[in-house]
């Protein structure tokens, strides 16, 4: 294939994307309360570009794998209906406790947000095949290819199914790397890309975003 107008992009560019939608002061105080916990947040473009995906699925039914203190669920439930419901799920109560209380910041009824304490490889099969519009995995990059298949039973056709981290610090790209979670992470993306029940994409945004379509 040639690299004829093929872009390259630069640091100041991704920064540019980054930044394209500001975070407000409950948004940045939720990653400043993800940073002190020790939880990854989604980044701001990251967070953008799932709220734009949640707008044009017009979706009221969300799974998130991974509450964290609640980033990537503000900008998702920001851009649900009114009447739209998240399920979010994770282990730790605590980082949930925190996440509640961005939502409360944020003017966001307690019914909006659905917080299951647990691991999501007990959860998940409990929930509704063909209910959800997306199922955002965001946590436990070992147990990646268990919640994929998961996340694909519970959509919709036409749902989407969303992986952050997907490139997982720059290493999937690196064939030469080859630890643990680095390779399931670059096995899911490539059972994605050949899985005729989805419609994939890799989005370069943050630590990289892999989508997968529900045909």
């Amino acid at each position: 294939m040639s690299d004829i107008g093929r872009p390259t992009v630069k640091a100041s560019s991704w920064m540019y994307c980054e930044d394209f939608v500001a975070e407000d002061e409950v948004l940045l105080r939720a990653r400043e309360q993800a940073a002190e916990l020790g939880c990854t947040a989604v980044s701001p473009g990251t967070g953008a570009a799932l709220a734009a995906l949640v707008a044009a699925l017009r979706a009221k039914a969300v799974v998130e794998v991974g509450t964290g203190t609640g980033v990537a669920a503000l900008w998702m439930l920001r851009a649900m209906p009114e009447d739209g419901v998240l399920t979010t799920i994770d282990v730790e109560v605590e980082h949930q406790r925190v996440a509640k209380q961005s939502f409360a910041e944020a003017g966001l009824r307690p019914t909006r947000a659905r917080t299951i304490p647990g691991r999501a490889r007990d959860v998940l099969p409990r929930l509704t095949d063909g209910a959800y519009d997306l199922v955002l995995v965001g946590a436990d990059k070992p147990s990646y290819p268990d919640y994929v298949e998961q996340g694909i039973r519970l959509l919709r056709p036409g749902g989407t199914l969303a992986i952050a981290s997907a490139l997982a610090g720059d290493r999937v790209a690196d064939p030469a790397r080859r630890d643990e979670v680095t390779t399931i992470v670059r096995e899911v993306g490539r059972r994605l890309r050949e899985d005729d029940r989805v419609v994939p994409a890799m989005l370069p945004t943050g630590d990289g975003l892999l989508l997968a379509v529900r045909r």
